[in-house]
This record gives structure tokens, C-alpha cells and sequence, in this order.
């Protein structure tokens, strides 16, 4: 028989076996497997919500219930189409997509505020104190409001900058305040205060005029109850820890993090090491299953029970009402929201005995959590929260292919070794995965954070948090004291590595922003090259390297200008920003520098020649600018300058006449703070902040 055409039956190579584990399946294109629906259900509610807040205007208000009817229709072809493979994928992935628009369409409707007046005089507000953020010369709070003088209905929440004195998180209160509505992004693209206090349910901002009044209010009790049990128990936790991690103990065991002060967060921001104030996956994760473990043990131990029952079966639902009761003490963030959907799926999972830590398990929390938040999918903490795992448990099956023979090994040294390389592989993998979208959202890279999270994590994982679960345990107990010293211990070698990997030279590397095509681009890559095999996974780290090469190839603005009316430029061969004034909106030039790529740097005085008319001067782009208060200079202005920034309302004639570009008052305001490219002493690209938000729900009117 000739066996010259039969398939080689040689063992695959090194190389291949290799290239096979990484892409998950040999190279080619088959049948989609229905089986892996649910790993891309999630990806297209989030695409679908995506699309939707990527909107320029609000579509209108059928589109959601027409969403919603279509999406049912896809689910019914789906059920009638399930015996073919492309078109039952095809129809499920459509019904998710069309559904995700529909969600967030709907949330964002749901939390639309009553209709209110908004003035500049003071106005009278009865609430409860829900929440307090340090910060300023007075601290924020997050009021509950019950009336509001001149509104048929009370708004949900306000937030106000007032003297706390001796009020603490659930007493009732009234206070006269200058309420108005939330502002804008400083930058186009930029954090946008508005957007986030709607999801808020903040309707309004503004600053007390008196000291609080105590009130009378009688709804609410159980509420106000917990909020002040919560934060007496941060208190307790802050003087009990000490001084020095006082604040940083209460922001992980109870998420208040009004005690951090701006050094440590800023040194662990720096460092790499501020993901563990936020309360995450890692708590959630290290919390739960701290609990599970101990308790696993626990029962494993009493041998009558251990022959007859399953140990981990009690342990799961202890360790889920653990999460849940440390979800409800934290004060249920979205990001712990995450991390707790995410710890019952897994938890669940033990109790139903299917494999807990798996891409499947990741995308039901994902799917539970943009039903839930829809809003959540063009987050940062979203974004970051589900990369890390994604790229862990993606790695983690590799590493399983590639080298099965290294599970379950016996001898201690070899289990501890395969510990530290585990949390080696774990912060480079994770810091690899949220690097980017860090950089994306905040324009800033830690350079030393894997030797910073290499040499603080293991204190973290091991000494730090084992030592608050204790101490939350007891303290209902008044016990809590020796745990929260030896958390105290921990936590200052902790403190002490942020500092010292923030105090090196260039341990901040800055970056500029990412516009939002370049996210999406990473984002869907991203998703590609871990939910996907084969082709799919290779197209997707394709399509993460082309976004990052946009990102790194794209040009930063050559000018900013504030709504207020302050231009940031480079005026001289320095290199250096410079600004038209130091006093005004220097909370907008800081977001323009860090959106620009010069975050950390602050703006020189620009070299302006000024007389009593106003001021003029060239930038290095060959642009002429004038900056003016006076009207008398507009006519010279505008036959000698190309853009002029003048502090009042010109004249529509004027503006018609003008040979330069003119922003008046009410231009600036229309345009938002906004960015231009400069070529040759021409403007050649402008972008302004109100550009993409002007028409939508959440917009300042």
C-alpha cells in the first residue's frame, strides 16, 4: 500500500505545539460552536450600549422600546434557526446587540430628574447625609434630598461643598445652597461630570451658604442607620489602625475612602498600587476567598462530616453571604458590584460543581453586570476590571497546555516556588492587560509598577487582607484591635513601597489621550484575543497592535483654550506650555496638559505683550493670537490677528467682519474648552468639548 499521500503522523513540533496553545486551535476558519455563544453574548450587549453612548445626539425615545421588540424577534428566529449553526449565532449576537442599545437607552431615560429651576440665588434643601468626600477647603457631600424649595419634586440626590462640623453619614440636616446643574468636560473627550452625576442620580452641584441645621425627617431610617454605622465604623477602624493607615484600613474593609490622604493616594497612584483603594476584583476576590478557604478547612477537619458531606458545598455559601454582607459594607460601587457578580458566579459554580474560574463564568458576570449598568461598558473600571481576568484565565489555559505536568505538585519548596512565579505571571499579565486602558482614560503609565505590585502584593495578598477579614469578623465583638494592628504593620510596608517606587525618576510616564476610535478598536481586539480561537484570536491581537499604532501616531493639539477664556500654547522654542493666565481655569489646564501627553508638568507664563488694550502674541506655530477685554481693540485685532479670545459678547456685525477667528462669551460657551491644530499660522482642526455632548440627555442645557 502507498502511503506517500496519507497524512504525516509525525509528532507536531516545539514550535507548533506552542503556536497551537497560544491561538487555541489550529489556524482556519470552520463552523461557528454554539456552545461559545455565551463568550460573545456579552461582547455584543456591550457593543450594542457602546453604540449607543457613542451617540452625538439623543435618538429618540421610541428607539428603545423598538430596540427592546427587535431584540425579542432575533431571540424567536434564534430558537426557530437552532439547528443551524451560522444563523443561530448570527441571530443571537444580532437580539444581544440590538438589546444592549435598547438597555441603555432605557436606564438612561429611567433616571432622567424632575424638571427644575435652576437660579443663582440660595435655596433651601432638607435631606440626609449619605456620603462624604474629602477634599478642599470643605468636604463634598452626597446629600439625600427629601425637599427642595421651589421644586414640586425633590431631586434624588444634590451634591454641596459645606462644613460637615459635628454631622456625620445618615443625620438629617437642612441647609440653604447655590445649586446648579452638573458642569461639562473640561477637554473634548474628557471626564464628564455631567454624565456621571446623572448615572448618579446627582441632579445638581453647588456650595452651602450657611452652616447645616439639624431636621426633623422621618424617612429613610433603615438607610440613614446603615450609613451611619457605616462610617462610625470607618472612624473606629481609622483611630484603631493609627495615623499613618487609618485611612487606607477603612477604604478597603469599608470603602470610604474620605480618610486617604492626598500623599498615599497620589504615591500609590504613581506607583502602580492604586487599585487597591478601589474595592475590586482583587478584594472581592481575596475577601471571599479568604473566607471559602478557612472555612473549607474548616469542615474538611471534622471527620464525621467530611466522610458524608462535600466541605466545599458550605463553604460556597458561607463565602457568597460573606461577599454579599462586605458588598453591602462597602458601600456597593459599581466596581465592587463587579467583583461581587463576579465572586457568585464563581462561588456558584463550586456549588454546582462546574469549573469556577473560566471564560464561561466571566461572561455571565459580564452579562449580569451590563444588564444591570449598561452604562459601565465605556468606563475605565469596567474596561480595566474585565481585561485583567479575561487575560488571566486566557493565559492560565495556555500555560495549562504548555505545561500540564506542573499542576498538583506535592513537594512544598516546588508549591511555593509555583506560587511566587504564579504572582509574578499574575501582575505582569494583569498590568499588561489594564496597562493600555489606563493609559487611554488617564494619559499616565506607572514605569515601575510590576516591581512595585511584585514587592507590595504578596504583603497585600497574604498579611494585609487576611488580617482585615479577621478584623472585620470581630469586630462586632470589640476584638477587632490586635488584627488591625498587624494590618497597620502591613499596610506601612505597603505605604512605604508606593513612595519609594513613586520618588524614582520617571516613575510616571505621561501619555496622551486616546480618542474614542482607537478604544473601541483596543477594546474589540482585546476581546477578539481572548474569547477567540484560531484566526479569531490572531485577527484580534491584529487589530490591538493597529490600535495602539493609531494611538501612538496620532498628533496632540497644538493650542487649548478654556471655556473661560484662557489659551495654553507654546509660545518660544522652549518646548515648554505656556499660559495666557496662571489665576483662571488652572483646573482646566492641568486636563488639557495631561490630555496632551504633559501630565505632571504645569504651564509657564506665556511671554504675551500686553498694553492697555489687551495682549498679542505668536506661537510657534506661526499663529497670531490676541487675548482682549476691550472692544476698542476688536477693529485692530481682527485686521492684524488670526484668532482672537475676547472676555465679553462681541457684536454680530463684528463677528461678520472680523477676518479672524473670533470667540466671544458665547462662543467659548457653545464650543466647550477646546483644541485646535495649528499649521503654518492657520487653524486647521478644532474640537471642542460640547462637540459630541451638546444633544445628549445628560448635557448641561
Amino acid at each position: 500500500m502507498d502511503t506517500a499521500y496519507l497524512p504525516s503522523a509525525r509528532e507536531p513540533t516545539r514550535w507548533r505545539t506552542l503556536l497551537d496553545a497560544v491561538l487555541g486551535a489550529r489556524l482556519g476558519v470552520g463552523a461557528p460552536d454554539p456552545a461559545r455563544l455565551i463568550l460573545w453574548a456579552p461582547l455584543a450587549l456591550g457593543i450594542g450600549g457602546a453604540a449607543y453612548f457613542s451617540l452625538t445626539i439623543e435618538p429618540p425615545a421610541w428607539t428603545g422600546p423598538a430596540s427592546l421588540v427587535l431584540a425579542a424577534v432575533f431571540a424567536v428566529l434564534a430558537v426557530l434557526l437552532r439547528g443551524e449553526a451560522v444563523r443561530l449565532s448570527a441571530c443571537v449576537l444580532a437580539a444581544a446587540l440590538v438589546l444592549g442599545f435598547g438597555l441603555a437607552q432605557g436606564r438612561t431615560a429611567s433616571l432622567a430628574p424632575p424638571p427644575l429651576e435652576v437660579s443663582q440665588r440660595a435655596v433651601a434643601v432638607t435631606g440626609w447625609i449619605e456620603a462624604v468626600e474629602r477634599g478642599g477647603s470643605r468636604p463634598r457631600l452626597l446629600i439625600r434630598v427629601a425637599e427642595l424649595e421651589g421644586a414640586d419634586a425633590p431631586p434624588h440626590r444634590i451634591r454641596v461643598r459645606a462644613g460637615l462640623d459635628a454631622f456625620t453619614p445618615g443625620d438629617a440636616v437642612r441647609l440653604r445652597a447655590v445649586l446648579t446643574r452638573p458642569t461639562g468636560p473640561s477637554a473634548p473627550g474628557g471626564y464628564d461630570p455631567a454624565r456621571a452625576a446623572w448615572y448618579d442620580g446627582v441632579a445638581l452641584t453647588g456650595f452651602a451658604i450657611a452652616d447645616l441645621e439639624p431636621a426633623a425627617l422621618d424617612q429613610a431610617r433603615l438607610q440613614r442607620g446603615f450609613a451611619k454605622m457605616r462610617w462610625n465604623l470607618a472612624e473606629r477602624i481609622r483611630a484603631k489602625a493609627g495615623d499613618r493607615t487609618g485611612g487606607v484600613a477603612a477604604a478597603l474593609l469599608t470603602g470610604d475612602r474620605s480618610g486617604v490622604s492626598e500623599a498615599d493616594a497620589e504615591a500609590l497612584r504613581i506607583s502602580g498600587l492604586g487599585h487597591i483603594l478601589a474595592i475590586s476584583g482583587l478584594h472581592m476576590a481575596l475577601f471571599a476567598g479568604g473566607v471559602y478557604v478557612a472555612l473549607r478547612y474548616l469542615f474538611a477537619s471534622i471527620e464525621l462530616y467530611a466522610r458524608a458531606r462535600d466541605p466545599r458545598k458550605p463553604a460556597a455559601v458561607l463565602a457568597l453571604l460573606a461577599a454579599l454582607a462586605y458588598l453591602i459594607l462597602s458601600g456597593g460601587a459599581v466596581s465592587t458590584q463587579r467583583a461581587f457578580v463576579m465572586a457568585a458566579v464563581v462561588l456558584t459554580g463550586v456549588l454546582l460543581d462546574r469549573r469556577a474560574f473560566s471564560l464561561r463564568s466571566l461572561a455571565i458576570a459580564a452579562l449580569v453586570v451590563i444588564v444591570i449598568a449598561p452604562e459601565s461598558v465605556t468606563e475605565a473600571g469596567f474596561q480595566m476590571s474585565f481585561s485583567a481576568v479575561a487575560a488571566l484565565i486566557a493565559v492560565y489555559e495556555i500555560w495549562s497546555r504548555v505545561k500540564p505536568e506542573r499542576l498538583g505538585r506535592a513537594n512544598f519548596l516546588e508549591r511555593m516556588g509555583d506560587t511566587l512565579a504564579g504572582l509574578t505571571t499574575t501582575s505582569v499579565v494583569a498590568g499588561a492587560a489594564t496597562g493600555a486602558f489606563a493609559a487611554f482614560h488617564f494619559q499616565r503609565m506607572a514605569a515601575f509598577g510590576l516591581v512595585a505590585n511584585l514587592a507590595a502584593m504578596p504583603i497585600f495578598t497574604f498579611w494585609v487582607m487576611p488580617a482585615g477579614v479577621v478584623a472585620l469578623a470581630l469586630a462586632p465583638l470589640g476584638l477587632d484591635g490586635p488584627a488591625l494592628a498587624v494590618m497597620d504593620a502591613g499596610l506601612r510596608l505597603v505605604l512605604a513601597i508606593a513612595h519609594w517606587t513613586a520618588g524614582l525618576e520617571g516613575a510616571a510616564m505621561a501619555t496622551q489621550a486616546a480618542p474614542g476610535r482607537v478604544i473601541a478598536l483596543y477594546s474589540a481586539g482585546f476581546a477578539l484575543a481572548t474569547l477567540g480561537l484560531g484566526l479569531v484570536r490572531l485577527s484580534g491581537i491584529v487589530a490591538t497592535l493597529a490600535a495602539l499604532g493609531l494611538w501612538l501616531t496620532q498628533t496632540p493639539p497644538s493650542m487649548m483654550i478654556s471655556d473661560g477664556g484662557v489659551v495654553v500654547a507654546r509660545f518660544d522654542d522652549s518646548g515648554a506650555w505656556q499660559a495666557s493666565s496662571l489665576r483662571s481655569s488652572r483646573f482646566d489646564t492641568r486636563v488639557f496638559l495631561q490630555r496632551a501627553g504633559a501630565g505632571g508638568l504645569r504651564a509657564e507664563r506665556a511671554p504675551l505683550r500686553c498694553d492697555p488694550l489687551g495682549c498679542v502674541g505668536d506661537t510657534v506655530d506661526g499663529l497670531r493670537l490676541a487675548v482682549t477685554s476691550n472692544p476698542e481693540s476688536l477693529p485692530e485685532d481682527c485686521a492684524r490677528a488670526d484668532l482672537i479670545v475676547f472676555d465679553g459678547r462681541a457684536p454680530v456685525w463684528r463677528k461678520r467682519r472680523c477676518a479672524a477667528v473670533l470667540l466671544d462669551d458665547p462662543a467659548r460657551e457653545a464650543l466647550g474648552g477646546a483644541e485646535f491644530w495649528v499649521k503654518d499660522g492657520r487653524v486647521i482642526r478644532l474640537r471642542g468639548a460640547q462637540d459630541r455632548r451638546r444633544d445628549r440627555i445628560w448635557s448641561t442645557p
